[in-house]
């Protein structure tokens, strides 16, 4: 199984299970650490002193950093993290101070580029697993919306915390609200109350809550289980939950639908994934470590 432990995130640095191919992505960058381990990325948000509030810098290195993960073949999934004491704690408020000196037009551009941050986490062709400790507030929830998994220690708070300071949590809110529906939304939307990991859990935030120390051990759990999966047809799932939530069982979709399976029998990876299962033996996109 290929294994991705994030259990230096309070620390400087995530450290990986195993200690087997790494390698550093990108440029160096000034707010993220980014670390390919066994195929699985490591996508740290490292402003620790700021509980890793993100500001203009954080978001552009952000969105390179996920184009070139999503590039990346080698990739197969990627874990977002927080290094020290918090997952992320939205926005730097003093970085929401200085874009409240600046006109409309800037203020535009700077929230479009944060939401363009958010579309790519979203729309990114390979799955993606939210480790949440410690506090998530404002766009930190956005950030755990955005990922296809999300796993929180016992102990982690979040929050929809905007109103409190007369803001709304405007780019956040499709996401925050396609993972919690709009009536959770219209309670922590308004009183921007925190709550505990037992409620994200109870209201749909998260998927599992489990004791801090075994935060590793579940995430290379379902790790182990996204490699045993094609890579192209978890690209082509995430492209069609997408296509097909929120939309009437029609027959537009019934068309759709059809078109999607027979496309993706016929391609190479589906061929090879049956002809695998028929021969009893591990398909060819299937790491070794997976039958260890």
């Amino acid at each position: 199984m290929a294994k991705a432990s994030a259990k230096g995130a309070t620390q400087t640095k995530a450290a990986a299970k195993g200690g087997r191919r790494s390698r550093t992505i990108g440029a160096p960058y000034k707010s993220l650490v980014v670390e390919v381990r066994n195929g699985v990325a490591l996508l740290a948000l490292a402003r620790p002193n700021v509980r890793n509030a993100f500001d203009e810098t954080l978001i552009a290195e952000f969105t390179t950093a996920l184009g070139e993960l999503d590039a990346d073949d080698a990739v197969r999934a990627v874990v977002l993290l927080g290094h020290g004491p918090s997952f992320c704690a939205g926005a730097d408020l003093n970085w929401m101070k200085r874009m409240a000196r600046f006109g409309h037009a800037e203020n535009l551009a700077d929230a479009h580029a944060l939401a363009a941050m958010l579309h790519t986490l979203n729309t990114l062709s390979k799955p993606t697993i939210a480790r949440v400790h410690g506090a998530a507030y404002g766009g930190g929830v956005g950030l755990v919306a955005c990922c296809d998994i999300a796993i929180a220690a016992q102990d982690a708070t979040f929050a929809l915390s905007e109103a409190k300071l007369g803001l709304i949590p405007a780019t956040i809110s499709p996401y925050v609200i396609e993972a919690i529906g709009a009536r959770m939304a219209r309670r922590y939307f308004l009183s921007a109350e925190r709550f505990d990991a037992a409620e994200a859990y109870r209201i749909g935030l998260v998927h599992d809550i489990v004791l801090q120390d075994a935060l590793d051990n579940r995430i290379n759990e379902l790790l182990g289980a996204l490699v045993v999966a094609g890579p192209h047809a978890q690209a082509e799932a995430k492209t069609l939950i997408r296509a097909v939530a929120h939309r009437p069982i029609d027959d537009r979709v019934i068309a759709d639908t059809a078109s999607r399976i027979a496309r993706v029998r016929a391609s190479p990876e589906a061929k090879e994934g049956v002809a695998a299962f028929l021969d009893k033996r591990r398909a060819a996109w299937v790491p070794t470590e997976a039958d260890e």
